[in-house]
């Protein structure tokens, strides 16, 4: 299940890996971006949007048929 967060900045799956840390960017209050001691925090949030990302698109993408020979 998506965290909330993700489900927030309203992307569609075609988003590419850039739109979304964008959007995260955008999401931040802008005293959390200029504090200097949140950075490790923000990367972490950062990484997990992008996860939430890559699986939300994964988990929607078209069934592959099954090409191995028995």
């Amino acid at each position: 299940m998506p965290d909330a967060s993700y489900l927030r900045l309203n992307l569609p799956m075609t988003s590419t890996d850039c739109a979304v840390v964008r959007a995260a960017i955008r999401a931040l209050h802008p005293d959390t971006l200029a504090v200097r001691s949140f950075r490790e925090a923000r990367k972490r949030f950062y990484r997990d949007m992008l996860l939430q990302h890559a699986t939300r698109r994964y988990a929607a993408r078209p069934a592959q048929p099954d090409t191995s020979i028995d």
